[in-house]
This record gives structure tokens, C-alpha cells and sequence, in this order.
């Protein structure tokens, strides 16, 4: 489920992709038995296969709630670096007769055979894998130095998030990730089965919005593999703050990138692992520069 907060710039490009508006409903009704041995209505999330063509050429099988496939789509080509531009993608086709996603580009993927070759398996639910140049890509990424975060809004973030109304409160079995303003508002919520997916559509609205993501702060309910941590920098967000915890390879890229990384949040409690030089705990002693 995607949910949008503040308003959204409206996107300038002459080139906007045709897409469809494919969303499904987000949960579904069933019948389950608790403690008592009674019948009682549950609702649960839905679970979808979506299976992703780009230019006729099979990519990958998605599982998603389907609530957002259009933006999910957008936000994997986007972070995968499938496509460079969004004005080179022509159209986004989500037919769920045929549980497919089909994404026509102008001019054709260039250099795909080397990208779908060079790929790594990761500890992603639901999606897992990084192609071609990703992992090499990390010497381009410059996040803004200048950007701050202070314990008062980290604290305002986690109360919104907790706040919002969710999927995971109704029927659970979902990972939620919010976009948020430097004040801590909430601009978008998004939900599915796994925490790639929710950071993706995230990544495709911001694209087709023309976004920018310096002044922002990312949200995660899931834990934080290299992959996230990745995905966070890419959309040029310099805070990435989670309920969970952080993996040995999240860190050491994070470290190398300059992320401010925030884990184990929930209430007053957080351990902040890295970019110390963009938070201010004020606990009466200034955090020193990493």
C-alpha cells in the first residue's frame, strides 16, 4: 500500500512514461480459528507473482502486494541501473490476467546481456539480487555533508511512523518504509512483503516526481543489508533510520559512503552506527566527527 503525505511536485518532464493504474486491493478476507476455537474474519495481506519484461526481455518475478506495481516497477529499474533516465522508458503495462509487468523503453537497453550476467544474490525477502555495476558504482555517490538530523526529530519521525495507519496494524506480514521531510513528516508510506519492494516504489515515485533526496529522511521497518543501505544512497538520502538492525557489509558501505545510518529505533531508544557528523543527540556531549 502507498500512502502520500505532503504534497508532491508535480513532474515537469515532456517525456513521462504512459502507465497503467493496475493497483489491487491490498489485503483479503479469510476465516481463521484462535485460542477459543472460534471462527473469527481475519483479513491478511495479498501476495502477488508480477513478473517484470523490459524490452521483451524477461528480468525478474516480483512478489508484491500489487498495490503500487507501476512504481515498483519504476523504483527496481531505477536502483538496479537497468535504465539510466526515466525519459527513456515510453510505457509501463501491468496486466495481472498475465501477472506481468511490461516496460517499453525508446530506444532499447543497451549493454543488457553484461548487466543480467553480472549479478549477486543478497539477503533481500522477496528479491534479492544486484545487477552489473552496483557494488562498483559506490565511488560516485556524493551525499550532502551539510545535512542534519537532531535526537528531537528522530524522535518526531518514529512517533509519525507509529502513528500512521498501516497494513501491518490490520493484518501484519508486511514491511513498511517511509520517505519523510527533514522535519520529520511523513510524505510517503509504502508497504508489501518485502522491504525491497516498498523502497523501490518509494525510489519510482521520487523519479517521476523529479525529487531530490538530499534534504530528506528514509524510514524502514526491515533490517539493514547492503543492499538498503545502497538503494538509501542512490536516491541521494543521507539518513537511513530502522526498527532492526544492521548487517557487517550494511556498515562497512555505509561507513565508505558517508550514509548517517540510525538502528534499533523505537521510542527513545536508537544506536546510531555511522555518519556521526550529521546528528546531534543532544545529550550534552557533541558527537565527533567520523
Amino acid at each position: 500500500m502507498m500512502k502520500l503525505g505532503g504534497e508532491l511536485p508535480a513532474n515537469e518532464s515532456s517525456h513521462k512514461p504512459q502507465l497503467t493504474n493496475a493497483g489491487r486491493p491490498s489485503t483479503v478476507g479469510i476465516e481463521a480459528v484462535n485460542e477459543h476455537g472460534e471462527t473469527v474474519p481475519t483479513r491478511i495481506p495479498g501476495e502477488h507473482a508480477l513478473t517484470l519484461y523490459l524490452d521483451k526481455r524477461e528480468i525478474v518475478t516480483l512478489m508484491t502486494l500489487g498495490t503500487a506495481p507501476e512504481s515498483l516497477v519504476l523504483g527496481y529499474l531505477r536502483n538496479q541501473r537497468l535504465v539510466s533516465r526515466l525519459e527513456d522508458i515510453a510505457a509501463v503495462q501491468v496486466d495481472w490476467e498475465t501477472d506481468a509487468a511490461v516496460v517499453t523503453t525508446r530506444s532499447g537497453s543497451a549493454d543488457m546481456e553484461s548487466r543480467l550476467e553480472r549479478r549477486t544474490v543478497t539477503s533481500g525477502c522477496g528479491q534479492g539480487t544486484m545487477f552489473g555495476d552496483l557494488m562498483e558504482s559506490l565511488d560516485e555517490i556524493a551525499l550532502p555533508d551539510d545535512a542534519r538530523l537532531d535526537a528531537a526529530t528522530l524522535a518526531a519521525l518514529l512517533d509519525n511512523v507509529r502513528r500512521h495507519d498501516s497494513i501491518y496494524k490490520e493484518a501484519g506480514a508486511v514491511h513498511g518504509c517511509a520517505l519523510a521531510a527533514a522535519d520529520g513528516e511523513i510524505l510517503m508510506y509504502v508497504e508489501d512483503v518485502g522491504r525491497h519492494n516498498a523502497v523501490d516504489a518509494i525510489a519510482g515515485q521520487m523519479w517521476l516526481h523529479d525529487m531530490a533526496g538530499g534534504d530528506k529522511l528514509f524510514y524502514t521497518t526491515g533490517r539493514l543489508t547492503s543492499e538498503m543501505i545502497i538503494k538509501t544512497a542512490q536516491m541521494g538520502i543521507p539518513f537511513i533510520v530502522s526498527r532492526s538492525g544492521l548487517t557487517g557489509m550494511g556498515h562497512a558501505i555505509a561507513d565508505k559512503i558517508g550514509l548517517t545510518v540510525i538502528g534499533r529505533a523505537t521510542g527513545k531508544h536508537y544506536l546510531l552506527f555511522t555518519g556521526r557528523h550529521r546528528f546531534d543527540g543532544g545529550a550534552g556531549k557533541k558527537n565527533d566527527h567520523e
